[in-house]
């Protein structure tokens, strides 16, 4: 009996099973067959139909639980007669395992020897059959209702016996091209060496085959590095502004903006633990009792913890933790020093107390006011009703975790209506969510895809670049761009100030450019030598070569081409040594000079040349952004493909214990903006201030004055 059900395995052909799977009247044998068909194959019918068929019209009996052992062994025939025939796929309409199912929906047990084959047997994947196509009435049938408690159970069933499925719903040629989608990716999966199991959670993610292809090859043959041809510097790529230049673009930007879209856009996402790394290294490596602090932080070299502990009573939370700590230890005040400030930092960090490193930046306490203590959400809101308001409405838009967002919206509840009321301002707020299909894989370090310890395939955001899609989503003219972290006390309107400054510049050139444009579409008379002048003095583009070279009608199509495109005005602060990336004018590989933000990872800092070059940058970049993401006819750009792809980071990372590498895509300043028109504009230091650790804090940016 058991040798009866047994399933026959490839004949050394690699057929891949694909079973069609679910419920009476679902659509199976139409979808074998228009499968088979189009893959110029064969199909395994449903034995359990002519057999009942038959037992109807001779007998006008109906199936009894006698009839499921040879309705088994009958489909087991049936499908291992044409899986010899079977040319690359076979699909079989049905297989054991519904008749499992239906074996114990209709009468409440299994024989032992189907269910142990009904498990065995293997398939690449099931189609489940979905339940959304009218039922269908014949001699058969008889469950025309609770269909979708139905449906339940059997899919209940592939997940109970781990089997690899793929629902599918819609109409019968809605389902055929879907499986015809799902079939061609698991092929190319399986030829980049994935299981079935590996693409369904591939799918899943809603990374496209094709993109992580890129992604391995990306880790197999490295990533180029940048080439340096000099740095930007004053009158060679950035600007330097008079006092009478800064009020006109100022001005000008105050002038206009009522006629625009503004927004302010902050990438917000992810915890504070870079914030807390040096103390939660701390709690875990010192031990109270046999241990000073001092003695640590000599053990250690650690002059962070020496800097936070001397400045403890000046950081913005001090209070709120101090109280608490009383209130939770009576004899908290005999206490030592080192118990005190063991148990400051603990709790702090607590998971069960204030939890500070797992909680997003934008909640956290960064200033104190006399009457409360502020969050960069707070600075970020008052700032953005001087520069990023038009018509009295003011718009902010963050970047968010989706585990964070109730947070940060019960912190926005707190003040919002506050300052909204002080500036007589309308603040409307919204959120997105860096998308999962911009997550990356990682891989070992033999450059293979990395499994976690169940033998999954890991995949990991894919850091601030993927939020060129968040900003691609936008429906505005001008969007201001700042992190969540750089915030000042008190000196919103001197931050608006540049901000307008810069969105100034912003609004004329693209003014400039839009005319122009508009002139190279209608065909009247221009002149193309002032508009070349204007691409190589105002937007920092170095024209081709052989330019001069071209016909009339090449000319127009290149000059439309490099005018028209996404603006973005960087501000750019003197370099005082922070670790970043900085203004450059780059080379590609072509040869085409252009400015970019490069961070140091991006350099070859082992050749002489460019170690050089990178040494004598001026400037650093603040992340401080205008950018105009609207072309002439006022139609939104589509930013993806303006990205340098061939840019991006592999960072060095570690899970369950063991090394991987990650890639993180083209940053969103950097490579995510390559191909944008880019002008560099130098702000003073007051522009910059952020919070990379809890020490900055202390700094006078962020302290009563």
């Amino acid at each position: 009996m058991e040798e009866n059900l047994k399933q026959l395995q490839n004949t050394g052909n690699d057929i891949i099973k694909i079973a069609i799977y679910g419920p009476e009247s679902t659509g199976k044998t139409t979808l074998a067959k228009q499968l088979a068909a189009h893959y110029n194959t064969v199909w395994a019918p449903e034995f359990a139909r002519d057999y009942l068929q038959e037992k109807w019209d001779s007998k006008k009996e109906i199936c009894v639980a006698d009839d499921l052992m040879p309705i088994a062994i009958g489909q087991m025939r049936l499908e291992n007669e044409a899986v010899q025939k079977a040319n690359t796929y076979l699909f079989a309409d049905t297989c054991l395992l519904i008749t499992k199912v239906f074996s114990e929906i209709y009468y409440g047990f299994c024989d032992p020897k189907l269910e142990k084959a009904a498990k065995k047997h293997k398939y690449d994947l099931f189609f489940l059959t979905d339940v959304d196509v009218p039922w269908e009435q014949d001699d058969l049938r008889d469950a025309p209702y609770d269909r979708v408690a139905t449906f339940e159970k059997f899919k209940q069933a592939l997940v109970e016996n781990k089997k690899q499925f793929f629902v599918l719903s819609g109409n019968p040629e809605m389902r055929f091209q879907k499986a015809i989608e799902i079939l061609t990716d698991l092929e190319k999966a399986k030829k980049m060496g994935f299981s079935t199991q590996d693409y369904l959670q591939i799918l899943e993610t809603k990374i496209p085959l094709d993109t992580i292809q890129k992604q391995l090859e990306i880790f197999r043959n490295g990533i180029s590095k940048a080439i340096l041809n000099r740095p930007a510097t004053i009158n060679d790529g950035i600007l330097k502004l008079s006092d009478t230049e800064l009020h006109k673009y100022s001005n000008c930007f105050d002038a206009k903006k009522d006629k625009l879209k503004l927004k302010k856009f902050v990438p917000a996402s992810g915890a504070a633990s870079r914030m807390f790394k040096f103390l939660n290294e701390f709690l875990n490596e010192f031990d109270i009792e046999n241990e000073t602090i001092n003695a640590y932080v000599n053990r250690k070299n650690a002059a962070n913890l020496s800097i936070f502990l001397v400045g403890i009573e000046k950081f913005p939370f001090f209070k709120l933790i101090d109280k608490q700590l009383k209130a939770t230890f009576p004899d908290f005040d005999s206490w030592n020093k080192d118990q005190k400030n063991y148990h400051f930092i603990k709790m702090m960090l607590d998971q069960a107390h204030f939890d500070f490193a797992n909680k997003p930046k934008g909640i956290l306490p960064f200033h104190e006011y006399k009457s409360h203590s502020a969050t960069p959400i707070e600075e970020h809101l008052t700032e953005c009703v001087y520069y990023s308001t038009a018509n009295g409405i003011s718009n902010l838009h963050f970047t968010v975790s989706e585990i964070h967002k109730d947070q940060f919206e019960k912190t926005l509840n707190k003040v919002k209506s506050i300052i909204e009321l002080e500036h007589n301002t309308t603040i409307a707020i919204n959120f997105s969510h860096q998308k999962s299909e911009t997550d990356t894989i990682a891989v070992d370090v033999n450059n293979n895809p990395f499994r976690n310890n169940e033998g999954k395939l890991v995949f990991r955001p894919g850091g601030h670049g993927a939020l060129i899609e968040n900003l691609n989503a936008l429906d505005a003219d001008v969007v201001f761009i700042k992190n969540i972290d750089n915030v000042i006390h008190n000196d919103a309107e001197k931050i608006a100030f540049y901000k307008k400054v810069l969105g100034g510049i912003l609004i004329e050139l693209q003014q400039l450019t839009f005319n122009y444009l508009s002139e190279l579409e209608k065909g009247q008379d221009f002149e193309i030598a002032e508009m070349t002048t204007f691409l190589n003095e105002k937007l920092n583009h170095n024209l081709i070569s052989d330019f001069s070279k071209y016909t009339l009608e090449n000319k127009i199509s290149y000059l439309k081409e490099v005018f028209n495109r996404p603006i973005r005005v960087c501000g750019m602060v003197k370099n005082e040594g922070e670790p970043g990336g900085g203004p450059f004018w780059v080379n590609d590989p072509k040869g085409t000079c252009s400015l970019q933000i490069v961070e140091t990872s991006q350099a070859d800092l082992t050749n002489e040349n460019q170690a050089a070059i990178a040494t004598r940058a001026t400037h650093f970049n603040p992340v401080d952004l205008v950018c105009g993401i609207r072309n002439y006819k006022g139609e939104k750009f589509d930013l993806t493909t303006y990205i340098d792809t061939k840019s991006g980071f592999i960072v060095d990372k570690n899970k369950d214990g063991k090394p991987l590498k990650g890639y993180e895509l083209p940053g969103l300043w950097n490579g995510a903006m390559a191909n944008w028109i880019t002008i560099f504009v130098e702000v003073p230091l007051l522009t910059f201030n952020p919070v990379k650790t809890v020490n900055d804090l202390l700094k006078p940016a962020h302290q009563q004055k």
